[in-house]
């Protein structure tokens, strides 16, 4: 089911989207953004597979393992799908259009922090496209913020999405995202696209994450 968004409750196209979200150097709730950012990749990660929201194709995962007063949004592993979401509200949402993440469980021969953060870096310096619209609202590439986390515990589970070997790692993200403050009750749409374009000397890989939520806050 396609939730449609009453007048009421879109957002008008004049609205000040820096007032929506949260700035870059706040800290929500008490937490940093850059430590968000380490949460949200602690949540998508510890999730196996066959419910990981990230593959979730309809929203039926979008409510994974979600706790505490931000609201984990996932894009794709590639590709367009459309979610139907219901999240309580009064909760914070936290999403990414594009981001990176490096690990020494899937790169073991990076042994330090800075050998993650060069890999999660070189990663995002791929981006080639943002976009994010909410409500019919659409960010400027400025209002989507590029993060790097500090380095961060991960605990990959048996089959997980990036096919690493299970157990406690360290690892870094860098990535470009949208901090939402608590949206009002009622029915929203989110569309978030990132594209990124890796040119090497035998080919060029591409990379896009295109997701539709059909938001209820309740």
């Amino acid at each position: 089911m396609v939730l449609q968004c009453s007048t009421s409750q879109v957002i008008a196209s004049t609205v000040d989207t820096e007032q929506l979200t949260y700035e870059v150097g706040s800290q929500p709730f008490g937490t940093s953004y850059e430590d968000w950012t380490a949460e949200w990749w602690q949540w998508l990660l510890s999730i196996p597979t066959p419910d990981n929201p990230a593959v979730d194709t309809t929203g039926e995962h979008c409510g994974a393992s979600q706790n505490g007063s931000v609201w984990f949004l996932a894009g794709t592993t590639g590709g367009k799908n459309i979610r139907t979401c219901t999240i309580p509200s009064g909760m914070a949402i936290l999403i990414p259009p594009l981001n990176s993440e490096c690990s020494t469980a899937e790169f073991p021969d990076l042994t330090t922090e800075q050998q993650l953060r060069e890999c999660a870096q070189n990663f995002q310096d791929q981006t080639q496209q943002l976009e994010f619209i909410l409500d019919g609202t659409q960010f400027e590439q400025g209002e989507i913020p590029r993060i790097v986390s500090p380095l961060f515990n991960v605990s990959f589970p048996e089959d997980n999405i990036f096919g690493a070997p299970s157990g406690m790692t360290k690892a870094v993200s860098d990535g470009n995202w949208v901090f939402l403050k608590p949206l009002p009750e009622g029915e929203h749409e989110i569309v978030s696209k990132g594209l990124s374009l890796n040119v090497t000397t035998t080919a060029t890989n591409t990379f896009v994450s295109d997701v539709t939520y059909q938001l209820r806050v309740q």
